[in-house]
């Protein structure tokens, strides 16, 4: 039997009163949407707009009793509203949490008599575009212990050794909190490198790059450094993992989702909390990306008027077509029998004691789009 159960998930103080999200037809108009020209890379925030963002999951190959865990939206702040999530199943379906880091997660299990086990979940979010105030000194001051969680080491994060002594050296003669966030940003943008080869968004095993020299990635590894380089001088800072869900509104193409498919548009964002200003966003990796594949030639410099502007708004910004769903690492799946995941973006999955490949959407067989809610 189906199960299909609707609006599981409500932030509203009267679930009973919010209605069941619409079914989720795609209009073709919307699928061969193309970005416009590109223009000045400059995200303010602004309006909010809303998404529903389904996932469908569908294993094809069941070899015996199966499982599947799917990331829900779990941030809350003043650039994303979480909203709710509905889903349908012909498994056994329930909510589940890391107790960590506020990851929530639909976690459903298929019996082995099952022939074709699926899941599709639709997460309404809004979301609006970040930045930063740099003339005015306005956050209020936060909790010392909560900053100090976010200095803390993981296991693909260590902020000792070589990550410790590399962040040391390119913050030298930085003396305030925002100086040794920019000394940090700068010395990821100019010495790392945005690697196409790199499968899915990388792993963020930082100790490994500095190590052996490797320093081209995607966004789980260079915003992972940013993120662990800040940690290790005591900058509280954290990973934002999420998805691209539509085109960027200024025209770059590599900034951009396609929401009639979003397999390979997961992208992890990152945070840094700076005295006075608070939680700060920041996207080296994105700059990267632009100066690799925004046009033909790969770019080698960020003067390049292409680059430039994303350069200097990716410290302290980001545009919001995008969707987070949590900050966690070292995530410890319920009742998973594979290893515990550095971080939680990509829909997982076992079937007879053996993980699925996340990275490989189309043996896998899951698709997740998108559709703007217009007022």
């Amino acid at each position: 039997m189906t199960t299909d159960r609707r609006a599981f998930l409500r932030r509203t103080a009267a679930a009973s009163a919010a209605a069941a999200l619409p079914a989720f037809p795609f209009h073709a108009a919307l699928a061969q949407a193309t970005a416009p020209v590109r223009s000045e890379f400059k995200p303010q925030p602004g309006d909010w707009r809303t998404f529903d963002v389904t996932t469908r999951v569908d294993i094809t190959k069941p070899q015996g009793a199966t499982q599947v865990w799917l990331p829900l939206p779990a941030v809350e702040s003043e650039w994303q509203r979480s909203l709710t999530s509905d889903f349908r199943s012909n498994g056994q379906a329930r909510l589940a949490d890391d107790g960590r880091y506020g990851v929530r997660m639909l976690h459903v299990r298929f019996d082995a008599g099952v022939a074709q086990p699926f899941v599709e979940l639709t997460s309404r979010v809004s979301t609006r575009s970040r930045a930063v105030d740099w003339s005015s000194k306005s956050a209020p001051a936060e909790d010392a212990a909560s900053l100090r969680f976010w200095t803390q080491p993981t296991q693909l994060l260590p902020t000792d050794g070589i990550v410790r002594r590399t962040a040391l050296a390119a913050t030298q003669g930085a003396r305030t909190d925002v100086q040794k966030a920019q000394a940090i940003y700068n010395w990821v943008v100019n010495n790392t490198f945005r690697d196409p080869k790199v499968r899915g968004c990388g792993e963020g095993d930082i100790k490994t790059m500095l190590e052996t020299g490797s320093l081209g990635g995607k966004c789980a590894d260079l915003n992972a450094l940013f993120v662990g380089l800040c940690r290790s001088v005591g900058l509280p800072a954290r990973d934002v993992y999420g998805i691209r869900l539509a085109p960027s509104a200024f025209g770059y193409k590599e900034l951009s989702g396609n929401p009639a498919s979003l397999k390979g548009a997961q992208h992890c964002r990152a945070e840094v909390h700076l005295a006075g200003w608070g939680w700060v966003a920041m996207d080296p990796a994105d700059v990267a990306k632009v100066m690799r594949l925004e046009t033909p030639e790969w770019i080698k410099t960020t003067q390049h008027p292409v680059v430039a502007p994303v350069n200097q708004r990716l410290f302290g910004g980001w545009e919001g077509n995008w969707m987070a769903w949590n900050m966690g690492h070292d995530i410890e799946l319920p009742q998973a029998k594979g290893p515990e995941l550095g971080f939680f973006m990509y829909p997982t999955a076992e079937t007879g004691g053996e993980r699925l490949d996340s990275y490989a959407p189309d043996d896998f067989k899951y698709q997740i789009t998108a559709r703007e809610i217009k007022a």
